[in-house]
């Protein structure tokens, strides 16, 4: 076989090797998708606010596509956001033995440590949601989907200082439910960013009830204002009220644009206070997410044996300048 006969039958040889070899790992590939591979699994999702809530409504549409992706079996359970019901609700579900549990953290470390051992005795997956408990996972496992707190209201509050000129003796009025320690984490944040530049701050305790019907807020916004005539900028603790915040300025008489308003999260109502100039700011963890990758990793851990998914779901700030961007995904409870 002279050079060049040689060379070319060579190049053949590769030929046919490559080809085999993509035919292989395309092969391997096709045998590894599976349709409804998580069908078997049983799982309780802790949705976390009332059937039709602002915030709720999104993560539940993640809850539901997830299902929908994976074939899981799941059951929503509907909380109003109070962590008492939350508590009972996670003892009921533990007793039904599903092979998973998605929960919202509102209630916090104390509470829900008894109950994470059990589930973990009785060999039931854990996920969290939205509030992270550290000292529960820490002991008896489990990931946690949602945004980080401390640094989410933190960075609000220090944003707001710097988009909108805001100085030392500035009066900020910041709502938020301070009875609630790891939930408020994040308002009390808010607080401080706003202490730390100087703002004169007054807190408004915000009842959890206001975030099942934002309306009950009302005369206690309305007082606020009253009371604190140059108050130049409010901070709410969540979509709901968030969005609520034309009724209360209607309420108290102010037009668009004389108080700043900020906070969490985006809704279609959300969106609409920004169009109409309501809203100039708000730091959006993504509830469709927390919906989501917790069942996600449920199924993954116990049909792949996976460990435990921990997303950080915090995306930055939505402000009057990009809102538009996610108006249409909002407006479908998707944002």
């Amino acid at each position: 076989m002279n050079r060049r006969m040689f060379l070319r039958a060579l190049r053949t040889s590769a030929a046919v090797a490559a080809t085999v070899t993509v035919f292989a790992v395309g092969s391997a590939s096709a045998e590894a998708l599976r349709d409804d591979w998580c069908k078997d699994v049983k799982i309780r999702f802790f949705v976390g606010g009332a059937e039709g809530d602002g915030f709720g409504v999104i993560v539940y549409n993640g809850a539901v596509q997830a299902a929908h992706d994976t074939g899981a079996q799941v059951e929503y359970v509907f909380s109003g956001w109070n962590a008492e019901k939350m508590v009972q609700q996670l003892r009921e579900a533990i007793a039904s033995a599903p092979d998973g549990i998605a929960m919202m953290g509102h209630p916090g470390d104390a509470p829900i440590l008894p109950l994470a051992e059990e589930a973990s005795k009785a060999g039931i997956k854990m996920m969290y949601q939205n509030v992270d408990v550290p000292e529960v996972r820490k002991q008896f496992g489990g990931g946690y989907v949602g945004a980080q707190l401390e640094p989410q209201g933190y960075a609000l509050g220090a944003e707001a200082v710097r988009r909108f000129g805001l100085k030392a003796g500035d009066k900020a009025i910041v709502a938020a439910n301070l009875d609630d320690t790891n939930r408020a984490v994040r308002e009390a944040s808010t607080m401080k960013a706003f202490e730390d530049a100087g703002l004169t701050v007054v807190h408004l305790q915000s009842p959890v009830e206001w975030a099942a019907d934002p309306n009950l807020g009302i005369p206690a916004f309305t007082a606020a204002i009253q009371a604190n005539p140059d108050v130049k900028i409010i901070a709410y603790p969540g979509g709901q009220l968030l969005g609520t915040a034309p009724t209360y300025m209607e309420a108290a008489g102010k037009k668009p644009g004389e108080i700043i308003n900020i906070g969490f999260d985006t809704s279609p109502q959300v969106v609409e206070a920004f169009k109409n100039g309501w809203v100039q700011l708000t730091s959006d963890q993504q509830p469709f997410l927390q919906g989501y990758m917790p069942i996600l990793s449920l199924c993954q851990q116990v049909v792949y044996g996976l460990g435990a998914t921990n997303v950080d779901t915090g995306a930055g700030f939505v402000t009057t300048d990009n809102y538009e961007a996610v108006a249409t995904l909002a407006t479908e409870g998707l944002r």
